[in-house]
């Protein structure tokens, strides 16, 4: 039996997980398509830091893979499921969508069945801030109406919600959501903000402000999400005691369900993560002021109360330390190259 799955183990977040697992003495099976959405090579040099590990083993596949993920299931039988799996982005859904569809609803799908089908105690997975989408209310709560998504991916994600949800009712599966605020820090993803901000202040190009840079971000460093994760797969959903139908509430439920936000609750306007960025790199960013792009949401503001009421715990890192480590990695990572 392995302590703890993790699907996208090659990925920013994924990899940071399996790390520390590995660390706290966990036995940890990686899933990872490697796929091509951004530099293959980034995912592989993630993967180096912890592939050789006594303690952990590696598969290359695709979620989609049904008889496969069964396989997978039936073979390792793992206490624990983290999926972090996932196909990312906001923008490359509207051209992209049954990427999305592949990925992240009959990828999840596989995940769930085998979950159901192989006594798995808890299944924590990734959901986003996304899913909040038209919501104006700040800060983001998770007894927040989640209904009018603005991109397929924050659609995708609320499916994941919904189908874990069904799987807790139906089958009495332990299942945790954690909506993530604007995960960055080094190892990150080449297509989130930082990355791009950086990449245009290191070569001298202007660095693209969408909304003409008029955008608060709840930046959450990655260190910070991976502690979140494990604190929670310790502690599988339960019953709400206080649910009711007649009033029910988003966030919780009679089922062994929950959601959490995980995310600074220190949303940053845009303009001072590009002057972090300036700071740590000594250079002056060229600024090109550009419309709001489809899909995007104007804030994110996390209300992490709930977090903190049931793991004692709450994202600390503040922007200025999360960027100098982030260019400190930059700077390492891209001279070695």
């Amino acid at each position: 039996m392995t302590d703890v799955l993790v699907t996208g183990s090659a990925g920013f977040i994924g990899s940071a997980l399996c790390l520390e697992l590995i660390r706290l003495g966990y036995s940890v099976v990686g899933i990872d398509n490697h796929n091509d959405y951004y530099d293959p090579q980034l995912k592989e040099a993630r993967l180096a830091r912890h592939n050789d590990h006594m303690s952990y083993e590696h598969i290359r596949m695709d979620l989609s893979e049904r008889s496969k993920m069964a396989e997978v299931f039936s073979g390792y039988k793992p206490r624990v499921v983290v999926n972090l799996a996932a196909q990312a982005g906001v923008r490359y859904s509207i051209d992209n969508p049954l990427a999305f569809i592949d990925s992240n609803v009959v990828g999840f799908a596989n995940v769930l069945e085998g979950c159901r089908h192989n006594g798995v105690e808890h299944l924590v997975y990734a959901s986003s801030s996304s899913v909040y989408g038209a919501n104006e209310s700040m800060p983001f709560s998770i007894r927040d109406s989640v209904d009018h998504p603005l991109s397929l991916y924050a659609a995708s994600k609320k499916s994941n919600e919904l189908m874990a949800h069904a799987y807790s009712h139906l089958y009495n599966l332990p299942t945790t959501g954690l909506r993530f605020f604007t995960v960055y820090g080094p190892w990150g993803r080449p297509d989130m903000a930082l990355f791009k901000f950086a990449d245009a202040i290191v070569k001298g190009n202007p660095v693209q402000l969408f909304n003409n840079g008029q955008h608060r971000r709840d930046f959450t460093y990655i260190d910070d999400i991976v502690e979140g994760i494990v604190r929670v797969l310790a502690r599988p959903a339960a019953s709400d005691s206080r649910w009711n139908g007649l009033n029910p509430d988003p966030g919780s439920s009679k089922s062994p369900w929950r959601v959490y936000n995980i995310g600074n609750q220190n949303p940053v306007e845009l303009m001072d993560y590009i002057a972090a960025l300036e700071e740590a790199f000594g250079l002056e960013a060229k600024k090109e002021l550009l419309p709001i792009q489809p899909g995007d949401v104007l804030d994110t503001y996390a209300d992490v109360s709930d977090l903190v009421e049931n793991f004692g715990y709450r994202p600390t890192t503040t922007v200025q330390s999360g960027v100098g480590s982030f260019v400190k990695w930059y700077r390492h990572y891209y001279e070695c190259q």
